[in-house]
């Protein structure tokens, strides 16, 4: 019986690639990891995703695509395979389907920014789980002066800064940002906050009221867990009565504060 013959892994074809930056044959049999890009069509899609997409989150993504382009490029095996970045490439295809002159503007030729690792996935999956592992636990952490940078921009393409509920049609500036870092709202206000005199008052209140809200509902919890007394004054009971009540409320304002203001 004849030996089988060890299929190798199949490379993509570098005749069509996008001429900027060249790609050389040599980059996909590279030891280690290379910047590029490829065509939109030639990223192909995991066949299992370890993770769901959030259409939110895609919808946001997309939008600070269309403004500032893509920050972080997409991690792809040396046949065009996706590794890690799939809410990003969903988020530029549905830029191209919703904003073509926006995609076109950001992606010439449709080149699209791409981290090409020197291995096949499917050969190697193990390796791909740990590439994508790795990309999702270890995201760049922006500095202080690059986050206020990104925010100048945003505000420049029409993001706002304003507190409230979102109207239609309204792009808000922290909830962009944070998609883009991946940082709370606590840290992106001081950032701000740091970076503009003129709402520094304003954001400063808007924090310490935060962080004595959180305090109370901590202090609130404590008081409500504790065991009953076996004499208690009439006042004691009344309030006992009202504890939960008021805990419920101050975690509404809680919340109010930290997702209808921000992340709506």
């Amino acid at each position: 019986m004849a030996a089988r013959r060890k299929t190798e892994p199949k490379s993509l074809n570098v005749q069509k690639f996008v001429k900027k930056p060249g790609v050389d044959d040599h980059l996909f049999h590279n030891e280690t990891e290379r910047s590029s890009t490829l065509l939109l069509s030639q990223i192909k899609e995991r066949e299992l995703d370890t993770r769901q997409l959030s259409e939110p989150h895609v919808a946001s993504l997309s939008e600070s695509i269309a403004a500032l382009g893509l920050i972080e490029p997409i991690v792809v095996d040396r046949t065009g395979r996706l590794l890690a970045g799939a809410h990003r490439l969903a988020s530029v295809q549905l830029l191209k389907a919703n904003h073509p002159d926006a995609y076109n503007k950001h992606f010439p030729d449709e080149a699209i920014p791409v981290r090409l690792m020197p291995f096949d996935a499917e050969q190697e999956p193990n390796k791909a789980l740990e590439c994508e592992i790795a990309e999702n636990e270890h995201r760049r952490d922006y500095t202080r002066q690059e986050v206020c940078e990104l925010a100048e921009r945003l505000k420049a393409a029409g993001y706002l800064t304003k507190r409230g509920r979102r109207k239609e049609g309204e792009m808000h500036l922290v909830p962009a940002l944070q998609v883009i870092v991946g940082k709370s709202t606590r840290t992106l206000m001081r950032y701000l906050a740091e970076n503009d005199s003129e709402s520094n008052m304003t954001n400063v209140i808007f924090v310490q009221r935060q962080q004595s809200l959180k305090k109370l509902q901590n202090e609130l919890k404590k008081i409500t867990s504790l065991e009953i007394a076996t004499v208690e004054t009439p006042k004691i009971q009344a309030l006992n009565k009202k504890l939960p009540q008021f805990l419920k409320l101050v975690e509404a304002a809680l919340q109010e504060l930290e997702t209808e203001v921000y992340l709506k």
